[in-house]
């Protein structure tokens, strides 16, 4: 029996059925494409395809909405042969797979193989997910055909994204591994980038097996130099006429996309700045004879027997300069008047309120007053005109000098360092800093021996054999030795920023007991499990043939087994389909020795 609620019903889904169809047919004609739904049998990848990874997570996800509402747009495909391979849309085919789905609408066209490539790369590149190696890599092949802004446009980023990922595509592939598995952060790997193949290759291999983002972090710095800290005029053209000016130098990192910043200047070739520095070291002594201006270097008699210093000090007198020294003379310098943020940067740690920061200003511009006044009657009290530069450096500075009496008819001679020197040859007040130092000494040596004493009684103990659970301290102390002996840079930052809380005005003894006392045995854990992610072997070590890898993966079978069971069915089918090739050539060798013993 037919009701009127039901035949209702029916009528309904048989018009928003045909509302759809007319929807899908003026959309095609709209696009001017046809849309088939074509066999999933009959649709493969694009071997080429330049994307190579894909989240497993966000393909579940798509798989869900594809089961309940299909897929609400189609792929696009060529011809080839009997098979359609895909040009854009490998997610949503792989997510019609996972939801075992027979059909799959696609709109078939036809390509050119350069245009196919660069389509895939450009839908690559617009979505959110993408590794940036593989984006780095994929920027740096349409860099072949378009210019860094047109690249910009077409993929909607910024100049600066994109000449950044250009210059992470010439990062060598011992490091684009330690970007694609997170070690190492974008922007260090552009840092590092920023230096020829072979440099790169000499700091992996300093760096070692294990990543480190300090000791990178440290060899750039060690051969990258802030140009806005140079002791010479970076926009000057003469200085090294082969070089010329910084600011238009190709070797300026702001130039290469703001790789430190917006406008940051770092200059990445360490030769040219060196040789630049040393000029400007030459025409400040040259200025200082031509004007007859004192050039004092930033040394006091205390340091001056150090190694640099001498060479420093032995310079200016081969030019023909008299030598003075910090404490040979008095200063004045043109004071900066201080601002609210000054003052903030400088308290910062303090738990200061807003009228105990003004009331540090107010202080500050008191002492800049004073400070001002002596500056603007400098000449009135005997002071001329003088400059001061570090000895390292070469940065100087204009101020005012006054020789000390005592430094005025006085050969300038140069004492030893304080600790070299007996406390018979020292003043009083020398005596007593020496005094302290060594008790300072003494105490440190103390507390070595004791402590290995008694790490060598224990030792000697039974303590290893020890059958009760592991006490809090105990667990305090292995989690802290973990932390500090396992856990590089990156890991803190990433996983353990909250570890030991603000310990800017801690001891290290107040750092522990503070530790002990927020100490949850979930830290512990936590720090076991990246542990046993970082303590595996690579290269001729495997899950079958070392003792840790074997166990850990044994372990991770209980976290991600199906995860695991996917990355092993397709090692299975690439194994497999290669054990049969190689069963067909040995046939056919087999048959021609055959032949040959005929």
């Amino acid at each position: 029996m037919t009701t009127k609620a039901s035949t209702t019903r029916k009528s309904g889904k048989r018009i928003t059925t045909a509302k759809k169809e007319v929807k899908e047919k003026l959309t095609q004609k709209a696009i001017g494409l046809q849309i088939e739904n074509l066999s999933i049998a009959k649709v493969i990848p694009d071997p080429m395809q330049p994307r190579k990874t894909f989240n497993e997570a966000h393909l579940q996800q798509l798989s869900e909405s594809v089961k309940k509402h299909g897929v609400l747009q189609p792929i696009t495909v060529r011809k080839s042969g009997n098979e359609f391979i895909i040009v854009m849309g490998e997610r949503r085919y792989r997510a019609s797979k996972l939801a075992d789905k027979k059909t799959i609408p696609c709109i078939v066209r036809e390509y050119k193989n350069n245009d196919v490539l660069e389509i895939q790369i450009i839908e690559n590149l617009q979505r959110q997910d993408v590794e940036p190696t593989e984006e780095a890599e994929a920027i740096a092949y349409l860099s072949e055909k378009y210019a860094p802004t047109e690249i910009a446009k077409r993929l909607g980023r910024t100049d600066n994204f994109i000449r950044q990922r250009l210059k992470l595509a010439g990062l060598i592939e011992g490091f684009k591994h330690f970007v694609r598995n997170g070690e190492m952060t974008i922007s260090l790997g552009v840092g590092v980038a920023l230096f020829e193949p072979e440099e790169q290759q000499m700091m992996l291999e300093t760096m070692g097996e294990d990543f480190s983002a300090h000791q990178i972090n440290r060899m750039i710095k060690d051969q990258t130099y802030d140009l806005e800290k140079a002791p010479f005029e970076v926009a000057d053209k003469k200085l090294v006429l082969k070089a010329g000016s910084c600011v238009e130098c190709p070797f300026n990192a702001a130039n290469q996309g703001n790789l430190f910043g917006d406008g940051k200047m770092v200059c990445t070739k360490s030769a040219c700045y060196e040789t630049k520095k040393s000029k400007s070291f030459l025409n400040l002594i040259e200025k200082s004879k031509q004007e007859n201006i004192l050039l004092i270097p930033e040394i006091r008699q205390y340091w001056a027997d150090e190694e640099n210093n001498t060479l420093i000090i032995s310079h200016l007198e081969k030019n023909g300069l008299k030598v003075y020294l910090l404490d040979d003379v008095e200063i004045i310098e043109n004071p900066i008047k201080p601002t609210i943020e000054d003052i903030k940067k400088e308290y910062q740690h303090y738990d200061y309120s807003e009228d105990e920061f003004k009331a540090e200003l107010d202080e500050a511009l008191q002492h800049y007053e004073e400070e001002l006044e002596k500056h603007n009657s400098a000449k009135e009290n005997e002071f001329v005109k003088g400059i001061v530069f570090h000895p390292e450096t070469y940065r100087h500075k204009e101020v005012f000098i006054k020789i000390l009496e005592q430094s005025k008819n006085e050969s300038t001679t140069y004492s030893a360092p304080l600790e070299n020197r007996k406390m018979a040859d020292c003043t009083p007040e020398e005596q007593i800093i020496k005094i302290n130092e060594r008790e300072i000494r003494k105490k440190q040596i103390e507390n070595n021996k004791q402590f290995e004493e008694v790490v060598e009684m224990i030792r000697d103990t039974k303590y290893i054999d020890t059958k009760k659970t592991l006490s809090v301290d105990e667990m305090v102390a292995f989690s802290l030795t973990l932390y500090e002996n396992n856990v590089d840079y990156v890991g803190r930052q990433r996983f353990f920023s909250n570890l030991l809380g603000n310990t800017s005005k801690m001891t290290d003894e107040e750092i522990v007991e503070n530790f002990k006392k927020k100490f949850k045995k979930e830290i512990f854990h936590k720090l076991i499990r990246y542990i046993l992610t970082k303590q595996v072997h690579f290269g001729e070590s495997n899950h079958v043939n070392n003792l840790t890898n074997i166990s850990f993966y044994n372990a991770m079978q209980g976290y991600y087994k199906s995860k695991i069971d996917g990355i092993e069915k397709e090692y299975a089918e690439k194994r497999n389909k290669r054990e049969e090739r190689l069963k067909e050539r040995i046939t056919v060798l087999e048959k021609q020795i055959q032949g040959l013993k005929q």
